[in-house]
């Protein structure tokens, strides 16, 4: 079974051998990019390369290196139809049975993949913060739901890292630079000051507040009261999750909302150069 989050850790204690693959080089149109690798084992896999037949052959070889005590191999693989991918490129792979050593490189590398997550600050434990939440939970970032009343929390997502604090704004000021913040709490006057804490600080990658133009139109006249930096408005998202389509289903705003906010974290980390794992556009195959 396939994971990003997945526990690196469980799955090598539970495997009798592991070979990595990575992808040594490509030329053309590819299904991932040259940092993209995978672990495989006698009886499952950890991460993906890409899918189709070129993963299924790459598995097929890892596991005959570890049936037949091999160390090292190499792949090389045009995505072609004689292999059922059409993409027209060309993949080379890298195979390597990890010795422990090489298991723990794999392991500090998840590591420091994982602390450098963007940290996503959802504002707000209703039914759309803990569906948005659950939705983010799946991408290269971490949620954390943020919220003042302790029995709300408690419905949150298994698994999902939860903040209960009487000022929410204090969240915000301690953040890390190029964090995100959605704000969707039962409160305008709440959403206010947390959006404005967020705005204020100037490092944001994505500052989002649920709502239509007259909440925004609203808060922009409180904003401009309140603070001495207008201009800083001019990042707020509201309404936040734009689509054509008019459907108000929680799960629905939160795909619409967690697509948004990958986009203006991608895009952040293009323009911002920060050493924050904010995701990689990729082409399909």
């Amino acid at each position: 079974m396939y994971s990003n989050r997945q526990d690196i850790r469980a799955f090598i204690a539970k495997s009798d051998g592991v070979v990595a693959i990575s992808i040594d080089n490509t030329k053309g149109s590819t299904p991932r990019n040259s940092d993209a690798w995978m672990l495989v084992s006698s009886t499952g896999i950890f991460r993906t390369i890409g899918g189709g037949s070129l993963e299924f052959m790459a598995i097929d070889k890892a596991r005959a290196l570890l049936r037949q005590g091999g160390d090292h191999d190499m792949l090389s693989i045009p995505l072609g139809p004689e292999i059922g991918q059409c993409c027209g490129g060309h993949v080379c792979l890298k195979l390597e049975r990890l010795s422990p050593e090489g298991q723990r490189r794999f392991v500090n590398l998840i590591d420091h993949e994982n602390a450098a997550l963007v940290d996503v600050y959802v504002f707000g434990a209703g039914h759309v913060g803990n569906a948005l939440v659950e939705a983010l939970s799946l991408l290269p970032v971490h949620p954390v739901l943020v919220d003042t009343r302790s029995e709300e929390l408690k419905t949150a997502p298994h698994g999902i890292d939860t903040c209960l604090t009487p000022m929410p704004e204090d969240v915000v000021r301690s953040a890390r630079p190029g964090s995100a913040y959605i704000i969707l709490t039962h409160d305008h006057s709440l959403d206010f000051l947390i959006t404005t804490e967020a705005l204020n600080r100037a490092d944001a990658s994505y500052v989002g507040m649920i709502g239509s133009k007259t909440k925004r139109a609203v808060f922009a006249r409180w904003f401009d009261q309140e603070t001495d930096h207008p201009v800083a408005l001019e990042q707020l998202v509201c309404p936040i999750g734009k689509t054509s389509a008019k459907d108000k289903r929680p799960e629905v705003i939160a795909s619409f909302v967690a697509a948004e906010v990958m986009e203006c974290l991608i895009q952040f980390s293009q323009t911002q150069s920060m050493p924050r794992a904010l995701g990689v556009a990729q082409e399909d195959a």
